[in-house]
């Protein structure tokens, strides 16, 4: 494929590295606007996120596990408004819920996958000196600072943060509480944050890959991570759209998704009529099933790096993983209203929409297939990002095939609003996602830091995690099977049908509660490290592709001398070479 901007490659470095300049603390390591410093403070604030996200959980498994029961040691800490005499009360469970997947999400996953892997790994990739629009690079991390910030302050607005789920479904979402606003409000910046990130993504992509990288010597990572940004940037306007409409409905009396004639607490509300609440479902839904396959992309990106590394061999099946991913980013537009069976649509409208669920799996099983396939024969190293990347395999497996029933309406229905539907989603996201995300810090950490992480903290860290991971989700299935709604702040205690599964949730808090002392290991390696970890040269795992031929960790403009490609991205156990692999800038 011709590539116009490529033969530019040397002079823009060279241009780069003229106006380099000594810059003081503030302007590097926090207004910066240097891709790789940007990508830290995406990874590093995610991570937190991730945590606080985490803790939050813990909070809610407390209540699931032993309803009514004061939680020890820190339950006053919440006060008599959420928790009197340390017992949950329901509007502090459902607030817990609701930010809960809000953080998850939109301040955790989202922001390490693609603003921390992508902002640090992808100009690497592709050999540019930077991202195509720096200070646009910066903006989008402000933007998510801001917006993380604006979510956080909504725990202490009065009435407390969002209690109307993390789908903010109208026309409750409208007539809650303060914290309601806040929500729209920081979901506000952290779109705005996502769309600027899009736009750069894709520009650097296109115009500043290196001369003789052409599209299909791409690392699959960084198709990855190019089909994510055309689907933030396609997906997530109508979201903001909605969500300036939702806060006009909340303070400037407008009626976009209030119906005629709704009651509140036996009153009428003044504004309401003309609205429609299945119009908000809509607009979310056509960002947040794409939304799905943004935070997977990035972890499947990830996962065949370190597979193609860790095998010695290269990626089996390569140009169909990318037309593959190409066409899941498509299919991702026209599946939305499977999340809204139950809303009671037409018969060929549900039609439309299982056809196309059923279509999108096949990609997605193409991808993993050729990832497995990769395994066989390969001479394999189990080190730590390997073992993640691994494990990635079949807890997406899980994740995948336990949703193909929620793809056909006659099985949804019963099962949608069960525990079932959350032990589905979160194979796909946490023993899914998250593990992609931990074999990518353990993977490019040596690259950010000229270090490696601990391989002993590293493994006692996967193989608590992996346990406990499937000790908290694997029962849900059970609970759901069982009929048990996933909203109740009781767990189902009141319900005599969910009498003989309540056990189950007791088994999955545990696994959460000893999970979070697994993540200790991760979290001391992290930070030792830094200091203490092993000193290793420019490529450590003796890999191919360009972001390995530059200095670790990279200098401003990343390379010493601007690199060229020669050959594809995962050259391996070639036949005749004296390695067993070849750099992709290896002339």
């Amino acid at each position: 494929m011709s590539h116009p901007a490529a033969v530019a490659g040397p002079k823009a470095h060279g241009a780069h590295e003229a106006h380099h300049e000594e810059l003081g603390f503030w302007r590097q390591y926090v207004f910066s606007v240097d891709h790789k410093v940007i990508g830290i403070q995406y990874a590093v604030t995610g991570l937190l996120f991730l945590f606080f996200g985490f803790c939050l959980m813990m909070l809610m498994r407390w209540q699931l596990a032993y309803p009514g029961a004061p939680l020890p040691l820190i339950g006053t800490l919440f006060g008599e408004a959420r928790m009197p005499g340390g017992s949950m009360l329901p509007e502090f469970y459902n607030e817990l819920g609701a930010m809960h997947g809000t953080i998850m999400v939109f301040l955790g996953v989202v922001p390490l996958a693609v603003g921390g892997f992508g902002n640090f790994v992808l100009p690497l990739q592709i050999g540019a000196p930077d991202m195509a629009f720096p200070r646009i690079n910066m903006a989008s991390y402000q933007f998510f600072a801001l917006g993380g910030l604006t979510m956080l302050a909504s725990f202490f607005v009065p009435g407390g943060a969002a209690q109307s789920g993390w789908t903010s479904y109208a026309p409750l979402s409208v007539i809650a509480g303060t914290g309601q606003t806040w929500w729209l409000i920081g979901m506000i910046f952290l779109i705005t944050s996502s769309l600027l990130g899009a736009v750069n993504f894709i520009t650097t992509t296109i115009q500043l890959r290196v001369k003789g990288l052409t599209f299909m010597r791409f690392p699959f990572f960084v198709w990855a991570q190019f089909v994510t940004a055309f689907l933030l940037l396609l997906a997530f306007p109508p979201l903001e759209a909605a969500g300036v409409m939702q806060l006009m409905d909340r303070v400037a009396g407008t009626s976009f998704f209030l119906p005629s004639g709704l009651v509140v607490s036996g009153q009428v509300v003044a504004n309401a009529g003309g609205g429609n609440p299945l119009l908000w479902q809509h607009l979310f839904w056509f960002l947040a099933h794409p939304e799905v396959y943004v935070l997977i992309l990035p972890g499947m990106g990830i996962v065949a790096e370190i597979i193609a590394n860790n095998t010695r061999k290269p990626l089996w099946g390569y140009r169909s993983m990318v037309y593959s991913l190409i066409f899941l980013g498509f299919m991702s537009f026209i599946v939305w209203a499977h999340h809204m069976f139950m809303t009671g649509m037409g018969t060929a409208m549900a039609a439309f929409f299982q056809t196309t669920t059923m279509i999108i799996s096949i990609p997605s099983v193409v991808i993993l297939t050729a990832l497995i396939i990769s395994l066989w024969g390969g001479s394999i190293r189990f080190n730590t990002p390997m073992l993640f990347a691994t494990a990635f395999l079949p807890m997406f497996g899980i994740g995948g095939l336990t949703g193909l029933p929620l793809g056909l309406n006659v099985a949804d229905i019963p099962l949608h609003d069960t525990y079932y539907v959350i032990a589905h989603f979160h194979y796909v996201v946490a023993p899914g996602t998250i593990f992609a995300l931990f074999a990518g810090i353990y993977y490019w950490y040596p690259k950010a830091t000229g270090r490696k992480m601990n391989e002993t903290l590293g493994k006692i860290h996967f193989i608590g995690s992996f346990i406990c991971m499937n000790v908290v989700f694997m029962p849900m299935f059970w609970v759901g099977l069982a009929g048990v709604s996933r909203r109740l702040y009781d767990g189902g205690a009141s319900y005599d049908f969910a009498q003989p599964v309540l056990h189950l949730n007791v088994v999955s808090s545990w696994g959460a509660w000893i999970m979070a002392l697994f993540q200790l290991p991760f979290v001391f390696n992290f930070f030792w490290s830094i200091w203490k970890g092993e000193k290793v040269d420019q490529n450590p795992w003796q890999a191919t592709t360009l972001e390995w031929s530059a200095p670790s960790p990279p200098p401003h403009g990343n390379f010493l001398v601007a690199p060229e490609v020669h050959r594809g991205p995962y050259e391996y156990s070639v036949p005749g070479a004296a390695r067993d692999f070849v750099p992709q800038s290896e002339a």
